[in-house]
């Protein structure tokens, strides 16, 4: 999906209740038989898998079909990934069906609200004071739990160390956590846990997502995960008992950043900001009171030709989060929010070094970013 005029250098705002990422595990529900919305229009299936290919953007997968045969010859439809396009936010858009303004995982370093202090989505630590609970920060119910309690058994398939964190904690409540640290694992985890008469699944994969961001898109080690990523959905298509569906997706997409404005080295910038939050590629502005205008106004100008910079309440009226914020989330959202676009990234030198050195991110509302494939396998 690209902006109705064609133009690229205007936002790409998700398809939000027609082709999203929100759009699919409801979906899936509908097609298991546990009722409700369908607009994907899934057929129905015993056995529904869902491979989650962490940094798979749609674009990245067209440009490298000869890597990814398998994929490339299923690829029929896209999805939007929903805003920002980061993994916290999309996993939690995955797991309980509803766009981030509803679930409120609005970002990687978002707010606390009224405490001066942010919370870090993906480790769960904060800058300072107490723990955060995943359970208060994020209290909907997950697609996990609707899908339990309609009898359909519900299994997430990924990296062991994640099994306890924070993230997992908030949202995917209610599945069965299976370890699974080898490709080998990995599929013949699904292979067992398809098994069941009525099994949702989803697999999880972060290889391609880590060698993107450290060596960037097409670099060699890119290239051979990517590689690996196509194999691996084969042999899960491969796994499928009769009546069983395979969906495979993605987080969001990603761009290798030549062009680069360090907030660390920009005073004009930094002038009015209390917190920098966000993602480079989604930067999220809390400014001190009675800043905002002055720095939306900065920001705008620096920026010029480079980033879209709004307003908390543009950004919620133009449907970035989805069709609605929920109040309480509002604080959580900056004042000012700053999303460059092209091959721009507002990084943070010296407050973020690890993240300010990568080569590939993401977060944007371009179709690099939010474009992500749908891939259908089906045995029914």
């Amino acid at each position: 999906m690209v902006p109705p005029n064609g133009d690229e250098t205007v936002p790409l705002i998700p398809a939000y209740g027609e082709a999203s990422l929100a759009d699919l595990p409801v979906s899936a529900l509908a097609a298991l038989g546990a009722g409700g919305p369908n607009p994907l229009g899934l057929a129905p299936a015993r056995r529904i898998c869902v491979f989650l290919v962490d940094g798979l953007g749609e674009r990245l997968l067209r440009a490298h079909a000869d890597l990814a045969p398998f994929l490339s010859a299923h690829l029929d439809r896209v999805l939007t990934a929903g805003f920002p396009a980061t993994t916290s936010t999309s996993l939690g858009t995955l797991g309980t069906g509803m766009a981030p303004g509803e679930h409120g995982m609005l970002g990687l370093r978002i707010a606390v609200p009224g405490e001066g202090r942010m919370l870090h989505s993906l480790r769960w630590t904060t800058t300072d004071g107490p723990e955060i609970a995943p359970e208060d920060w994020q209290p909907a119910a997950t697609v996990y739990q609707r899908a339990e309690a309609a009898g359909i058994t519900p299994v997430y398939i990924g990296p062991s160390m994640f099994e306890n964190s924070g993230l997992t904690r908030a949202v995917y409540r209610g599945v069965r956590y299976a370890g699974a640290d080898t490709v080998d694992d990995l599929v013949a985890a699904a292979r067992r846990e398809l098994a069941a008469d009525r099994a949702y699944v989803v697999v999880y994969y972060d290889e391609l997502d880590v060698q993107g961001h450290l060596a960037g898109v097409d670099s060699p080690q890119w290239r051979d995960r990517l590689a690996v990523v196509d194999r691996i959905a084969e042999r899960l298509a491969e796994a499928l008992p009769g009546g069983s569906a395979l969906y495979v997706t993605a987080d969001h997409g990603m761009v290798n950043v030549t062009d680069r404005v360090d907030f660390d080295l920009v005073p004009e910038l930094q002038e009015g900001v209390a917190m920098l939050g966000g993602d480079a590629r989604a930067r999220q502005l809390y400014t001190e009171p009675g800043a905002a205008q002055a720095v939306l106004e900065t920001w705008r100008a620096k920026l010029a030709g480079r980033a879209w910079v709004v307003t908390r309440e543009e950004a919620i009226e133009s449907g970035w989060f989805g069709p609605a914020v929920r109040g309480e989330w509002l604080g959580r959202i900056g004042d000012v929010i700053a999303v460059p676009y092209g091959n721009c990234a507002v990084i943070a030198s010296q407050r973020e070094p690890r993240e300010s050195a990568l080569v590939g991110m993401h977060g944007s509302l371009t179709a690099d970013d939010q474009n992500i494939p749908l891939v259908e396998v089906s045995t029914r």
